[in-house]
């Protein structure tokens, strides 16, 4: 197929183009570098089969500029948005604008094209959930105008907006709901759980639980997810596949938990310490997948163990010290 990803240079956006490369596909990535890697997109500089527009989606998407010819679209996957609370509570207007005009240009192409089109929604959707575990069917606990708003709200709009296109148009939509997920070519200063602890272990400092730590959250390994992205693009088209999916790791622990499994990787001797709570910070976060399961088959298969030893060894490469943002950046739901 020929594809065209927003957010390729993203965490998510780079594994899931080489995922799309080894599969023999043509990918067209597209990033404006707000929260994205350059160094993500260097990996596939060389490749015959991916090209790339830097480009900020919520003005346009220029596709013919460096295209494969002009070549008729045959996805439009839209990933790109920041996704952590630092980024986000630092652009957050530029995050709403993504969610709103980036995904109605995203929605436009494909559209003109006649393609299928895939959102990755969040989590984040849920809030605060008073339903627990999260299934699709929950219509979320969120407070529309918290410092977390602007991401919340941005991607419940994308899937407003994203269902109209495909009740309207008759469009080919899929939606995923992305719940924590980790890996390599996470960014130091992404300022989720994962970083913040891994990174602050590292540097041999103390690791940092925000509240009792006992808010929880299910960690899911990126190549899982890749997996699960992959599964619903080569769904046949039925009613089922156009409604959302949650894609996450069930395997439910409390931040206390994951500080002491961190700690016990990568220094046993280092101290947990407890800041505040941060506002709206979810209390429980754990995905009903029944539908995953059913409608694809699909079920995270990397342990937590196996997935932080993979990426602990990608940070041992890539970090020397805590960036002084990472520090204190409260512990983040997706």
């Amino acid at each position: 197929m020929n594809i065209l990803l927003t957010g390729s240079a993203g965490f998510i956006g780079s594994h899931l183009t080489e995922r799309l490369l080894a599969d023999g596909h043509t990918v067209t990535g597209v990033d404006n570098y707000i929260s994205g890697q350059p160094e993500n997109t260097a990996l596939f500089a060389d490749h015959p089969n991916f090209k790339f527009i830097q480009a900020d989606v919520s003005e346009g998407i220029p596709y013919r500029a460096g295209t494969f010819e002009g070549q008729t679209l045959d996805f439009v996957l839209h990933f790109a948005s920041p996704a952590s609370p630092p980024h986000y509570q630092q652009f957050p207007i530029e995050t709403l604008m993504v969610g709103a005009q980036g995904t109605q240009h995203a929605l436009e192409l494909a559209h003109a094209h006649g393609a299928r089109f895939l959102l990755a929604s969040t989590s984040e959707v849920y809030g605060d959930p008073q339903v627990h575990p999260q299934p699709e069917s929950y219509w979320g606990h969120v407070n529309p105008n918290g410092l977390r708003s602007c991401y919340d709200e941005a991607k419940r709009y994308a899937e407003a907006l994203t269902f109209a296109y495909h009740r309207h148009h008759g469009l080919d939509t899929r939606v995923i709901r992305i719940f924590n997920t980790y890996g390599p070519r996470m960014r130091p200063d992404d300022g989720r759980v994962v970083t913040n602890l891994v990174v602050q272990a590292l540097a041999g400092q103390p690791l940092t639980v925000y509240g009792d730590g006992q808010q929880t959250r299910s960690f899911q390994y990126v190549t899982d997810l890749v997996n699960g992205v992959v599964a619903l693009m080569n769904a046949e088209e039925s009613d089922a596949v156009h409604a959302p999916v949650n894609l996450g790791n069930p395997d439910e622990y409390t931040i206390l938990q994951f500080a002491q499994v961190i700690r016990e990787r990568i220094d046993p001797a280092l101290e947990i310490i407890h800041e505040p709570l941060p506002a709206d910070d979810p209390r429980q976060r754990r995905p009903d997948i029944s539908r995953a399961r059913e409608l694809l088959g699909w079920a995270p298969t990397v342990d937590l163990d196996a997935g932080l030893a993979r990426t602990v060894e990608g940070f041992r490469t890539s970090v020397g010290a805590v960036p002084a943002s990472v520090e204190r950046t409260p512990v983040a739901a997706e």
